[in-house]
């Protein structure tokens, strides 16, 4: 068993929801997230009553399956970046489950 974990910028979630359900992984979770690109003008733009958004609206899948099915999601994340035309790609890692109940 493994974790994968796939983040996407806001736009992208039904897309995910598609690519998850392509990859045949039917049992996962999401949370939305705030995404950040770069540290250096979120610090100088950071300040505790700021009314700018500083993140991006993203969105955190996770999912324990079986390593065949993350190969697929990869294939199919993979596929689905380099017919991208923003510079917001899905991203996605794997973690290994060493024990679960």
């Amino acid at each position: 068993m493994k974790l994968a974990i796939v983040t996407a910028v806001e736009e992208f979630q039904k897309d995910v929801l598609k690519i998850f359900k392509k990859a045949d992984i039917e049992n996962f979770s999401s949370s939305d997230i705030d995404g950040y690109k770069n540290a250096p003008s979120l610090l100088m733009a950071s300040n505790w009553f700021s009314a700018g958004k500083l993140g991006n609206e993203s969105t955190l899948f996770f999912s324990f399956t079986n390593e065949e099915k993350i190969d697929n999601l990869f294939r199919i994340i993979k596929e689905f970046n380099s017919n991208l035309e923003t510079n917001n790609p899905i991203k996605a890692i794997v973690v290994p489950v060493e024990r679960c109940i």
